[in-house]
């Protein structure tokens, strides 16, 4: 795992109305190989292209049925068809998502790679390599959740002058300690045998990203979503024109979202689904920076943000 880059691209920031600089949602992360798009709305092909990431894409991840969420799903199972994929693809979504995959089948009846659903309710978790993606539920007056990315432990520091002093001469043996494998020495015409915890420190977190969809401020998961390294929250109201619509309509404020963030302490907070009403998102960074001491931004679509690995 270690060395895996990891980078979030956002091809949609739109609220549930396009606008002539944002797309509908969608969020596509790359995590080496991998590719996972968390929604997919009109236009992401065109996004895709514009950032050239290609349309090899591993999982999607929808967060509900409304629209601007999952249009774009139809043309990218074309595109991959065309292009000749074969490999299969699996559809995340909440309750409902089996419903969806055989509509997609019936208007595209020649697929020619398998297409799989899962439903995700809260707690629900897929499994992959080194990583893991669990969701948990929103709050949006519908079925619907978010999800959080989380990659596995990463094994502990490797304390090199201490291997050496304990009689591991560096090379191969280095890297089978650092694997978690016990080696053997000669040490005073003894053979000894050193075990990796006693030169590997505390094993560290792995990177963290939470995507919350649509939803009015979820402030009951904490522990899943605390500490994350990218927060992205809805935030498609700003507080001076927005709050009591966003009660209405089971959005967010820009605030709200500050808040939320306050509370589970990501490393950066990113505003998306901002309504097409405003041209700016600067009261909407605004807002949130009040209540949230950290890094607060407002990704324009197509901006990437890679998330390094944690210094601890």
């Amino acid at each position: 795992m270690a060395g895996e880059t990891l980078f979030v691209h956002f091809l949609g920031t739109a609220g549930a109305l396009p606008t002539p600089n944002r797309n509908p949602s969608c969020v596509l992360v790359r995590r080496g190989s991998d590719t996972l798009l968390f929604d997919c709305g009109e236009g992401a092909q065109q996004q895709m292209m514009r950032l050239k990431t290609g349309f090899v894409v591993d999982a999607i991840f929808i967060t509900h049925w409304h629209a601007d969420h999952y249009l774009g799903i139809f043309g990218l199972i074309e595109t991959m068809s065309f292009n000749g994929r074969t490999e299969p693809m699996t559809i995340y979504g909440p309750h409902g998502v089996e419903k969806y995959v055989d509509i997609i089948r019936q208007l595209t009846p020649r697929i020619p790679f398998p297409l799989h659903a899962v439903e995700m309710a809260d707690g629900d978790v897929a499994i992959f390599d080194g990583y893991a993606v669990m969701a948990f539920k929103t709050y949006h007056g519908m079925e619907s959740v978010g999800y959080v990315l989380e990659e596995d432990m990463r094994p502990g520091r490797f304390d090199r002058e201490g291997a050496i002093a304990l009689g591991v001469k560096p090379g191969p043996l280095f890297g089978k300690l650092q694997r978690g494998q016990s080696v053997t020495v000669e040490r005073d015409g003894e053979t000894v045998t050193i075990t990796p915890d006693m030169v590997m420190g505390e094993r560290r977190p792995g990177r963290k990203i939470v995507y919350t969809g649509d939803t009015r401020p979820v402030k009951n998961r904490n522990d899943l979503l605390m500490d994350a390294d990218l927060l992205i929250h809805e935030a498609t109201f700003d507080e001076e024109e927005g709050a009591e619509r966003a009660r209405e309509v089971w959005h967010s404020t820009a605030r709200e979202a500050g808040e939320v963030a306050a509370a589970v302490n990501p490393k950066k907070l990113a505003l998306v689904h901002i309504s097409s009403r405003y041209t700016s998102s600067a009261n909407h960074v605004k807002d949130a920076k009040e209540v949230f001491d950290g890094e607060v931004v407002a990704p324009n679509d197509l901006t990437t943000v890679e998330i390094p690995y944690r210094d601890a």
